[in-house]
Parts: C-alpha cells; structure tokens; sequence
C-alpha cells in the first residue's frame, strides 16, 4: 500500500463538488481528512492523508490535478502531547533513531525532534496516544 500526506488547493469552481469522494469511488483510494478549511463559492484547503495501490494513486492524483486542484505533498512531523505522556517507555523500544529516549535516573522519556525521521512506529506504539503526526507545511493555513 502507498501512502502519502498531501495539500491540496480547491479553486473555487471545484469547492462544492464531491471531488474528494470519487478518490474513494473511482479510484479505491482511502482517505483521511487531517485538515480542511472550506469557502464556499471562493477556494480550499485541505491536508488529506491518501493511501492506495500506487497506480490507483496516480491516477487520483491525476484526477485532481485534472479538476484543477493544486496538489503538493505535505511534511510531517511528530509531536509528543505531554499532557498524555505517562512515560512508560513503549515509544523507546520501537524508535529507530533513538528520537525517543529514556533519561536515567529519572526514566522520563526525552523526545529529540531533530533525531526524528517521523517514521510513525512511535504513534503505534503508544498506549496513551501521546505521540502524533502534523503536517509541517503551513503555507495554506497561516
């Protein structure tokens, strides 16, 4: 399955139209709202998690890019709520790069951004949800 976090840019002749349905539809595609921010009879945006067969993919791509719809790919990156972090370590045993660690002798779990691939096995792995994915790309909604 390929997958891929997308921005994408509806003009305005496009906003009222199901064009994100017939991804699902037309062309077996699944897809998950992150972001969106409509006007009607203007433009939108939308961050939109897209995943597939590959040539499926390309094909609703092209489809969008075919309704007009501006599409980029979107960064991410992972952010840790620390509010829900109860420091139980799950996330350390499945980081690869050694982003999520634990600090001794206090066994806090430290988080290094910069060591982040965002590779997401973290956001699996824990059991509070604490760990998340977010678009890094802000160009459409600042």
């Amino acid at each position: 399955m390929y997958s891929k976090l997308l921005y994408l840019r509806f003009p305005r002749t496009e906003v009222q139209k199901p064009v994100v349905c017939h991804l699902a539809t037309d062309y077996n595609l699944i897809f998950n709202i992150m972001h969106a921010t409509i006007f009607p009879r203007k433009e939108g945006v939308m961050v939109l998690e897209l995943s597939g067969d590959r040539k499926d993919f390309n094909q609703g791509i092209k489809y969008l890019k075919d309704q007009g719809v501006q599409v980029e790919n979107a960064g991410r990156e992972i952010k840790r709520d620390n509010n829900k972090c109860t420091h139980c370590g799950a996330c350390t045993a499945v980081c690869p790069t050694e982003a999520l660690m634990i600090q001794r002798p206090e066994m806090a779990v430290e988080f290094n951004q910069d060591k982040c691939t965002a590779c997401e096995m973290c956001t699996t792995a824990c059991p509070t949800r604490a760990m998340g994915v977010r678009a890094t790309n802000k160009i459409f909604f600042e």
